[in-house]
């Protein structure tokens, strides 16, 4: 393929649908960020990709199968890459090699939480202890009774979004076979305990790493709109 617009053609198209976990990893690096679901761009997006025998499929029993949803875990182990909600308030994964331009630019829009706020209190509790699925999270920080789930999911996604907190893995319950099953749960943490604080750093200015994510985008997307493409970033 000569280029990065020719791979993510041949992928959207059908040409080379994903059919396996190490061909997913290969996607997140060569297209940088790849939004998991529908990403508001046609055809951009892991799910898209899918070749068909790889989606999600319910049984008659009720149970399910969805390769993409269980290799997402792998691919984060892999280390190649990042997984949060980045895009929109949606999940994607960011390469390795583009996160210090993104993180650059988040945070440029995104000051550090104000000491005592909520969002401090969070992130202050997550630091302490390295990593923590959600809702360990949420009872540390004393968010539980009616309706206090959503009000924290809030907080937690704006701080994804803002880069101060990434997911590390997923982890699933197990029955008393020893089989995972469900959705899993999110284990949070914050991207300098993941990657180092050397990963995060940048020299480039905010505006400057914008553009160029951008213009990176604009090749992968001839179609997509500058609006798009804003969206994905903002």
């Amino acid at each position: 393929m000569n280029s990065l617009t020719d791979y993510f053609a041949n992928v959207h198209q059908g040409v080379g649908f994903i059919h396996s976990c190490p061909e997913l990893a290969e996607c997140v690096q060569r297209l940088g960020f790849l939004p998991l679901l529908e990403s508001g761009i046609q055809g951009y997006a892991a799910e898209s990709m899918m070749a068909e025998e790889c989606r999600y499929t319910q049984f008659d029993d009720g149970s399910w199968e969805w390769p993409l949803w269980q290799w997402k875990g792998s691919v984060l182990r892999e280390g190649g890459c990042v997984y949060g909600r980045f895009f929109a308030g949606k999940a994607g994964f960011i390469s390795r090699e583009w996160w210090s331009d993104f993180y650059n630019w988040r945070r440029s829009s995104h000051p550090a939480p104000e000491e005592g706020s909520i969002e401090d209190i969070i992130l202050t509790t997550l630091r302490e202890n390295g990593s923590m699925i959600t809702r360990h999270l949420r009872a540390a920080c004393a968010f539980t009774g009616n309706n206090m789930r959503s009000k924290f999911d809030a907080y937690v996604n704006r701080l994804q979004m803002s880069t101060y907190i990434v997911t590390e893995d997923f982890v699933y319950p197990v029955d008393k076979h020893g089989r995972e099953y469900g959705f899993g749960w999110s284990l949070l943490t914050t991207p300098e305990l993941l990657l180092g604080a050397e990963a995060c750093l940048c020299s480039r200015t905010p505006q400057e790493s914008y553009q160029r994510m951008a213009e990176h985008l604009a090749q992968i997307l001839p179609a997509a709109t500058e609006k798009q493409i804003s969206r994905l970033l903002k």
